[in-house]
């Protein structure tokens, strides 16, 4: 069984066991979080409209985190004009529990 859960305005698909690096959620370490399912899949297909009605995910809150930075740069010929700036995006991982 899987499911297709909606976090920070992306969609994950998620199968019981699965380590997901979700947008930063506002949880601590250990907290067990609530996600909402768009669909939810196995010997049948359940689709919501947005949400999936009774369904629910589960998952534990394992680490908040940075990914890796990523640079960005501006460059203009002939003017010396460069810019150089980085990005660091925060990130949730979340074990998943329970799909039910």
């Amino acid at each position: 069984m899987f499911a297709i859960i909606q976090s920070g305005g992306k969609q994950y698909r998620v199968a019981q066991g699965d380590v997901v690096k979700l947008e930063l959620l506002t949880a601590e370490v250990g907290q067990v979080v609530d996600l909402p399912v768009v669909l939810l899949g196995g010997d049948t297909i359940q689709v919501g409209k947005p949400f999936v009605q009774g369904a629910s995910v589960k998952g534990e809150v394992v680490e908040q985190g940075k990914h890796p930075k990523l640079y960005g740069y501006k460059y203009r010929a002939k003017t010396n004009y460069r810019r150089k700036h980085g990005h660091r995006q925060s990130y949730t991982a979340v074990k998943i529990q329970s799909i039910a």
